[in-house]
Parts: structure tokens; sequence; C-alpha cells
């Protein structure tokens, strides 16, 4: 009966691995979409959010179940309750992911995204993917310092998104409002979809040591 228990925490915690693996594989692909204007990728991201949905929904009902059959206790509940906030956050990840794919849809065949920030758009959805491929590294190796180093990775994805307001602020911008509307809603999915990726890494500190990660001691960790 206990080796049950334990599979079912076991199995929620590789159903939050899926789920960032695929929001992270997601945000890649939407990310190709958009600079390409590629329409049958961009309909295949969308479609394919669903999945993360239904993952998210079975995670859930896994959760309570768990919740109102064994009503675990100290380190255990934590992980349950925890983990439904972190499949909350996959989800909008998801969801980020799927915008920016409709936005490529919309615009198609055009190119929603402007030549002289094509490479800060593309350095922002790598970024993006490579941040969620640590948030689900973290989830597997439950590693404290490197969910820590996340929030100072995420950094420069606040740069980034500081470079892009400064091209629409910039007295030179020619591409009219439409684009500038774009561009502003592209980079705040990526700012968020990163935003989400830290605190997904950020909970797990939290089901790790009991304290949330800015309540940690500088010197506490290696």
């Amino acid at each position: 009966m206990r080796e049950a228990y334990h599979d079912e925490l076991d199995s929620i915690g590789e159903g939050l691995v899926e789920m960032a693996n695929l929001v992270g594989s997601a945000i890649g692909l939407a990310t190709t979409a958009l600079l390409d204007a590629d329409l049958h990728l961009a309909e295949n991201v969308i479609s394919a959010d669903e999945k993360v949905d239904d993952l998210q929904r079975d995670l859930e009902d896994r959760a309570i179940g768990v919740l109102a059959r064994q009503q675990p206790v100290a380190t255990d509940l934590r992980l349950v309750v925890t983990s439904l906030r972190m499949s909350a956050d996959l989800e909008r990840s998801g969801d980020l992911a799927e915008h920016v794919a409709k936005l490529a849809r919309m615009r198609y065949p055009q190119r929603a995204v402007p030549r002289d920030l094509r490479r800060t758009v593309l350095e922002m959805g790598q970024l993006a993917q490579r941040l969620m491929a640590q948030a689900a590294e973290v989830l597997i190796t439950h590693d404290v310092d490197a969910a820590l180093q996340l929030e100072k990775d995420d950094d420069r994805m606040d740069e980034l998104h500081r470079t892009i307001f400064q091209h629409l602020m910039d007295e030179q911008w020619q591409h009219g409002v439409e684009t500038a509307v774009d561009v502003t809603l592209v980079g705040r999915y990526y700012e968020r979809f990163a935003d989400h990726a830290v605190a997904v890494a950020q909970r797990v500190v939290y089901l790790v040591t009991g304290e949330r990660a800015d309540e940690l001691p500088t010197d506490g960790l290696a």
C-alpha cells in the first residue's frame, strides 16, 4: 500500500517533467514559426497545447486524489501542494507559446517581427526554451543551486525585453503601430514564459528546503 502511494507521488513529478519538456519544445517551435512565417508549424504548436492542458488536468486529478485518499503530511503534503502550483505555471507557459504561434498565424504570410528585431526575438525564444529545459532538469534533480541559478540566467531575458522597448521608443521606428503592438506582445510573452520557468525552479527550492528562495541565506549554499 505504501509503495503504491509513493508511486503516485513519483507519477506527479514525472507529469511535471513531461509538461516542462512539452512547453519548452513548444516555445522553440513557436519562435521558428514566428520568425519564418511558417503557418504549418504555427498550427502544430497551437493544436499541441491541448496535450499540455490535458496533462495539467490529469496531474491535478491525481494530486487531489492523493490529498483525499492519503492525507499526506510534512514533506509529502508540501510536494503535492507545490506540484499543483507548478502545473499551473507550466500550463500558462504552454498558453504563452500558443500565443506566439497564434501571432505568427494571424500575420501570415507576412512576418510579425521586423528584420531589425529578428535577432533579439530569436535570442529571447532560445533563452526561453533553455530556461524551461533547466527547470525540467531541476524538477528531476531537486538541485537547489541549479534552481537558484535560473533567476540569475533570467536577467538576460529582462535585458532583451528592455531592448525591444528601446527600439519601440526610438524616433527612427518606421514599422507602424500594428507592428509595434505585435512586437510589444511578443516581448511580453517571452518575458512571462521565462518568469514561469523561474517560478517552477523557485517552487523546487521551497519543496526541498521548506523555505522560499528569497529567504535563503546567501552564504548557505555552495
